[in-house]
């Protein structure tokens, strides 16, 4: 195993890192802001460096202080956790030749799924499904036309480089194209410092399906099961349940196959997901592959029993995987991110200071949280504050067990949107498994149809 593990990042997921680095008997060093000198994980670490002042783009997603920051700790390892630098093929590139372990997949792979146009034209090569659309980026807005005259409508414009909905533009009428096309052009190159966009068939009520896999350095791939995503709001996921309800056997199997396929064919090394939409008939499509550990694991290590960050370090230095196949998932996890929210005003970020804070608990609650009474909120990152996670035998208890940890859950300082999540638990149609990836924006239009007037 490795001698220190540099974490760069911050916030619940570095946390969760040093907890898996400490159960491993790793030493950890914690990289921080000047904004994060307070937080958390920095009080727990092992050893703790400040790589620069807040803004991201001076601490967490700047290379050279990164790198920096595991020389003079003496790290053979990086874990990136997830977001800012988590899937930077030139980090793990830097990483290589300064001879420390980056702990997810090689540059290479990085580099190929992180394009999604290069991404979809290996997976169609390997034979796994993909939306119908154009093969090769679009360029213009002539070449965009003809595209969608072939694929139909409507269609989605795509960020090649993109992620979280940034980059990205329905589409229903030729009429409206080159516009949407320009737009999705300009954030993807304020987003990503890349322009590049490519058109897909736009599914109107998918279902958001991923895959979870393990890829050890010996050429062993798992699927350890797939979770629903699809509440989320302007593709960003707010619940996630594994595993997915409502999904036939057939469906199931296959997903996980394909997922194991599309892997194997890039060379995967590491944990990450493959994404899927499926239609209302049951047929499924690859979106992307997410090349590092996500913020919704928990749900799957709830159902497996399997610790996805240990084995993501043991993948790393060099172990393989041991994991019987295929990977039995017992009862029903599902998992509500908190974030420094508010619904009512359309889910602005707001910042404060932790007034009251109690977390749940009980039989088959987990709380992955930074937060301690005191907490400053700062401005300059994600909002996630929190993330509440319900384990039951079923679904029914595993939903009513989330109603009551979201009851007993007291975060005061900022908003949060925990009570909107206890009004969508008691929703007859969620109960039911019957959402989409729009089920969260009708469900709100549904609550300001029915409010009174002022």
């Amino acid at each position: 195993m490795f001698r220190k593990v540099l974490i760069a990042n911050r916030g619940e997921i570095a946390l969760r890192v040093l907890r898996a680095c400490r159960e491993l008997g790793i030493p950890a060093v914690v990289a921080y802001s000047e904004a994060d000198r307070e937080s958390l994980p920095v009080r727990l670490a092992d050893e703790a460096i400040c790589i620069g002042p807040a803004p991201a783009e001076r601490s967490y997603n700047h290379i050279p202080a990164i790198i920096s920051a595991a020389v003079v700790t003496g790290c053979d390892a990086l874990h990136p956790g997830y977001g800012f630098l988590a899937e930077n093929p030139l980090l793990a590139e830097i990483c290589a030749e300064c001879g420390i372990r980056f702990i997810g997949p090689p540059a290479q792979v990085l580099s190929a799924l992180g394009d999604k146009a290069e991404a979809r034209r290996l997976m169609r090569q390997a034979g796994v499904p993909i939306m119908p659309g154009s093969e090769d980026p679009v360029r213009d807005a002539s070449e965009a036309r003809a595209i969608a005259r072939k694929v139909g409508y409507p269609l989605l414009v795509k960020a090649a480089a993109g992620g979280g909905g940034r980059g990205m533009r329905i589409v229903y009428r030729e009429a409206e194209l080159a516009q949407a096309l320009s737009l999705a052009q300009q954030e993807a190159q304020a987003a990503f410092g890349d322009s590049t966009v490519y058109l897909e068939r736009y599914l109107e009520r998918p279902r958001h399906v991923e895959v979870q896999i393990l890829a050890d350095q010996h050429g062993r791939v798992l699927a350890l099961g797939e979770r629903d995503c699809s509440i989320q709001r302007r593709y960003q996921k707010l619940i996630e349940e594994a595993p997915a309800p409502n999904l036939p056997s057939k469906v199931r199997d296959a997903l996980r196959k394909a997922a194991v396929r599309g892997a194997k064919a890039v060379g995967y090394v590491g944990a990450g997901t493959f994404e899927f939409l499926l239609d209302q008939d049951g047929h499924f499509y690859f979106t992307e592959a997410n090349a590092r550990i996500q913020v919704e694991h928990p749900v799957t290590e709830m159902v497996t029993g399997i610790d996805l960050v240990q084995w993501q370090l043991a993948i790393a230095a060099g172990e393989r995987l041991t994991l019987s196949d295929p990977v039995r998932a017992q009862g029903h996890a599902i998992e509500v991110r908190v974030t420094a929210e508010d619904p009512a005003s359309q889910f602005a970020p707001r910042i404060g200071r932790i007034t009251d804070l109690h977390l749940p608990g009980g039989p088959g609650i987990r709380v992955d949280t930074h937060l301690y009474p005191g907490y400053a909120v700062p401005p300059h990152y994600d909002s996630l504050l929190a993330k509440i996670i319900a384990w039951a035998p079923d679904r029914q208890q595993a939903l009513d067990r989330l109603d009551r940890a979201l009851r007993e859950a007291i975060i005061a300082g900022v908003p949060t949107p925990i009570p909107l999540y206890r009004r969508l638990l008691r929703d007859p149609d969620f109960r039911a498994g019957r959402h989409s990836t729009v089920f969260l924006q009708e469900f709100l239009d549904r609550e300001a149809d029915l409010a009174p007037s002022a």
